[in-house]
């Protein structure tokens, strides 16, 4: 019993984890079902047409990596505030999340609208196909411009509610703008119901109707619920800037960490690329489309080990925080092998949503899942590692691990495969991805000196003592 205490929770424990967990999970797995959906569709299209659509959404992708950035740097303050029970300063934390996403959703807009293709080249570079692949995108990509705001919005209540562990009303939501945006890719992308067939087009508007969608119930949520972040529009005239500036602050070192990563997956994403022709860019994003049906796994994880160990912290319950830690790490490692079955199983799905895919293209979705797969458990525990650090306002452990590996190894062995080597994108992918049981292993050690256990609520609340 004193082992399994050590160890591993109780019973009661992992059923709260999970209570969180699981909620977030299926949100993510019915977006991603969306994007298979989108996937799937546009596939129908054809090879070019679907990696058209495919690398205008790795751009896309580093949007919503920094949206995420600045809502899990919010969100760091947020949860702790909740175990606090500080109104004001959930509030204040909703607004950073506001302000700051204003100014990435800006940046997005100008680079869909004004410079589509110089961004768009960069993601073919070598393919033979490359100039077919940059027309079709730039329809798609200059249209998806109009889903920055309303994406904004909404991932900034969402992320708050999950916050504060409300995770079953933005499962709710989820779940109506998947229904808007499947029924108008059906519409729209094959001209149905006497609608005309706009292709890709159809695609990005379907994406756009169901976003706007998305916004407007959230707001009447927020409106008509009153979560304790809610704010009203003249509470952005009274921010709190020295608070604002230490979230900033936090917030920063996640950025920098988040958008290493983002780069350096974009860069080898668009290496991959050049390793042949549209069959290539088409079957690694459809790989990658399978792969995030079980890469929900990760927002669980790093949701429930924010919330449980950012609210013990907040409660003051330091020792507690410590034990938590033990529990949700190993429990973790046990969750990825289970995810990377259930991810083996997942390449059923290949010859059914891809089948309209070249034989070639098809081949690469597979391997990749099945790679994707076997990497679940260590990718599962760096991730509950980070959530970790992060849960205590310890930012910079996910920054010098992204720094040292990404810089140092992921884009020169890259680099280095593609100058020097004849090998697939596929060979490629996975002798790169050994990096991450370095990332692990620089994690473990971090983790001990416990900079992370910290009571940020009680720290920021001396700080305005002092200052009045």
């Amino acid at each position: 019993m004193q082992i399994s205490n050590r160890y591993f929770g109780n019973a009661s424990f992992y059923k709260r984890a999970l209570f969180i967990a699981l909620p977030v999970m299926a949100q993510m797995l019915i977006q991603n079902l969306v994007s298979l959906i989108d996937n799937f569709m546009v596939s129908g299209l054809g090879d070019i047409k679907m990696s058209g659509v495919n690398i205008t959404g790795q751009l896309i992708f580093v949007f919503m990596v920094l949206m995420n950035t600045i809502c899990m740097s919010g969100g760091i303050f947020m949860t702790q505030f909740s175990g606090a029970k500080d109104k004001e300063g959930m509030k204040q934390s909703f607004c950073f999340k506001l302000l700051f996403g204003f100014f990435v959703v800006i940046l997005f807009m100008v680079v869909c609208m004004a410079f589509p293709r110089v961004f768009l080249r960069l993601m073919v570079i070598g393919n033979s196909q490359a100039d077919e692949i940059i027309d079709v995108a730039t329809q798609y990509m200059v249209l998806m411009g109009f889903i920055g705001f309303p994406m904004m919005i909404s991932n900034a209540i969402s992320s708050s509610l999950r916050e504060i562990g409300k995770v079953k009303v933005p499962l709710v939501i989820s779940v109506i703008a998947t229904c808007v945006n499947t029924l108008f890719n059906w519409i729209l992308i094959y001209g149905n119901l006497g609608a005309p067939r706009l292709e890709v087009r159809g695609a990005a508007y379907a994406t756009i109707i169901a976003r706007v969608v998305e916004m407007i119930t959230f707001i009447a949520y927020v409106a008509i619920k009153k979560p304790p972040f809610a704010i009203k529009m003249r509470d952005m005239l009274h921010i709190n800037f020295k608070l604002i500036k230490e979230i900033f602050k936090k917030g920063s070192m996640i950025l920098m960490s988040e958008m290493l990563w983002v780069i350096s997956e974009t860069i080898t994403t668009a290496l991959y690329n050049g390793r042949g022709g549209a069959d290539v860019v088409s079957g690694m994003a459809a790989g990658f489309a399978i792969a995030n049906l079980f890469f929900v796994a990760f927002g669980g994880i790093t949701t429930s080990t924010s919330v449980i160990i950012g609210q013990t912290l907040g409660q003051g319950k330091l020792d507690e925080a410590r034990r938590q830690k033990k529990w949700l790490l190993n429990a973790a490692l046990i969750f990825g092998v289970f995810i990377g079955i259930f991810g083996m199983a997942t390449m059923l799905l290949v010859p059914v949503v891809f089948g309209n895919l070249s034989e070639s293209a098809r081949d690469i979705t597979n391997m990749m899942v099945f790679f994707m797969s076997i990497f679940m458990p260590v990718w599962v525990y760096v991730n509950a590692q980070f959530a970790v650090s992060r849960a205590g306002g310890d930012t910079a452990m996910g920054m010098w691990i992204d720094v040292t590996t990404n810089l140092a190894l992921v884009l020169p062995g890259m680099f280095l495969m593609a100058l020097y080597t004849d090998l697939g994108p596929v060979t490629m992918y996975v002798l790169i991805k050994f990096v991450d049981f370095i990332k692990i292993t620089i994690a473990h050690f971090w983790l001990k000196k416990e900079k992370w256990v910290k009571n940020l609520a009680e720290l920021n609340k001396q700080s305005s003592e002092i200052t009045a």
